[in-house]
């Protein structure tokens, strides 16, 4: 299927620098695109995405801006959370936002700068193909020269300081599209903690596509909290990508709160031995919005372990989408997969499909796998206005305590106490939810 909004783009890229190895797969990625153009409706891992909004639009892409645009610092700040921090505006780094403090064994540079540097040891994560038609995004961003972070953690070193990656829309990105390609390695028996914060201008319409490449050495460890708050008039779509191998550990918290409509696609390659991934994710919506959320996890190697929980809530008009799939493949025996989806809907008017899909070819394989859609238990609500709490607010803690599982198991208090104002700004009164959320605390 032909789309304005792929030509507009691709005719706009220029000429572009860099080895000859990255302008090839560039070239490779635009005639790719270019002969299929965006996926159509029947497609099975696109039918629920909103792309018919995008095939006749001409959407601009950012220029690195000569006067760098004011950014309000509530934007890029969290609770709890310094220095380290990158921080990147319509897709072009910010070095007057950031703060690079000097940690030992923790290298951060832009992409731009590492391609200069040593743009061979890029190769194979910017060769990564993308041939199916169900990254087509993913191969756009490989299509189009782009800035992004170069994080990697040398061996054996354990980083305290969280790291915080930042990536905004400016409101004067207006009819804009945008991209960021994040690669982020962990040598051997390594450990990080890292913040990747999607959020912007109010007023923005921009497109962002950002593909987001983590590599887990053997023995290292990586925490991961994924938070997308970004203003409800931009579109956003991502792609994660994770390769663990033996005895990594990927413990990952995402909560979707923010866009008009967002795509997430979450890949998880548990290549070696003991490799274990642990994941908890909420999306929480409400008037129009729009989230698509598609995980797909597979065992490759003996004694893998998954454990996947995420929630869901989409109150008014709002639409969610969750596919999780789990695949483990031949010869990953002792493999032990999770998968738990549960839905809330505040509303007669909102919808939320879920599929989870669990397909096995090894054997002594223990895995199980469920999804629910549902609304608020009236038991718990009458208990609630029984201790004199007022029906909006009550409805308003259940849900809070619903979506809490994305995140509760973060020890950082100013954080957690931001992630819970975050989601109760999203529910229904929550001005008075707030308040009692501080009493019963």
């Amino acid at each position: 299927m032909s789309s304005a909004l792929l030509h507009s783009l691709l005719d706009d890229a220029g000429q572009t620098s860099g080895p000859d190895w990255l302008k090839q797969i560039r070239v490779e990625a635009r005639t790719r695109l270019l002969e299929r153009g965006l996926p159509a409706a029947r497609n099975e891992a696109w039918k629920y995405t909103p792309l018919r909004a995008l095939e006749s639009r001409r959407l601009r892409r950012v220029a690195a801006a000569s006067q760098p645009v004011d950014v309000d610092p509530g934007l890029y700040t969290l609770a709890g959370v310094g220095s380290p921090r990158l921080v990147f505006v319509d897709g072009t780094l910010r070095p007057d936002l950031s703060d690079v403090s000097s940690v030992h064994g923790l290298a951060i540079e832009s992409l731009g700068t590492a391609l200069e540097r040593d743009a061979q040891s890029l190769r194979a994560s910017l060769g990564r193909s993308f041939d199916a038609d169900a990254q087509v995004f993913a191969r756009l961003n490989s299509a189009l020269p782009s800035d992004g972070a170069v994080i990697r953690v040398a061996a054996g070193v354990k980083v305290e300081p969280l790291l915080h990656l930042v990536m905004l829309g400016s409101a004067g990105a207006a009819d804009a599209y945008w991209q960021l390609r994040n690669v982020i390695e962990l040598g051997e028996g390594s450990a990080l903690r890292l913040i990747e914060h999607h959020a912007g201008g109010q007023g923005c319409s921009h497109l962002g596509n950002v593909v987001n490449q983590y590599s887990l050495h053997a023995g290292a460890r990586l925490d991961l909290l994924q938070l997308q708050a970004a203003p409800d008039s931009v579109r956003l779509i991502r792609r994660s990508d994770a390769v663990l191998d033996a005895d990594a550990h990927l413990e990952m918290r995402c909560v979707e709160a923010g866009a008009q409509w967002m795509r997430h696609d979450l890949a998880v390659a548990l290549q070696g031995d003991r490799a274990r991934l642990v994941s908890r994710g909420v999306f929480v919506l409400n008037g129009r919005q729009h989230a698509d959320t598609r995980i797909d996890v597979s065992h490759q190697a003996r004694d893998t372990a998954c454990d996947l929980v995420w929630r869901g809530v989409a109150d008014q008009r709002a639409r969610g989408v969750f596919h999780g799939a789990i695949t483990v493949c031949a010869g990953a025996d002792g493999a032990d997969a999770l998968l738990s989806n549960k839905n809330l809907l505040l509303s007669d008017q909102a919808e939320i499909d879920t599929q989870p899909v669990l397909e096995i070819h090894a054997d002594e394989v223990k895995a199980a796998h469920g999804a629910t859609v549902g609304q608020l238990d009236e038991k718990a609500l009458f208990y609630l206005r029984s201790r004199g709490i007022d029906e909006a607010a009550a409805r308003s803690l259940l849900t809070l305590a619903f979506c809490r599982i994305a995140f509760d198991s973060i020890t950082n208090e100013a954080l957690h106490g931001q992630l819970d104002a975050l989601l109760l700004e999203r529910l229904p009164r929550a001005e008075s939810a707030a308040d009692t959320a501080q009493v019963t605390g």
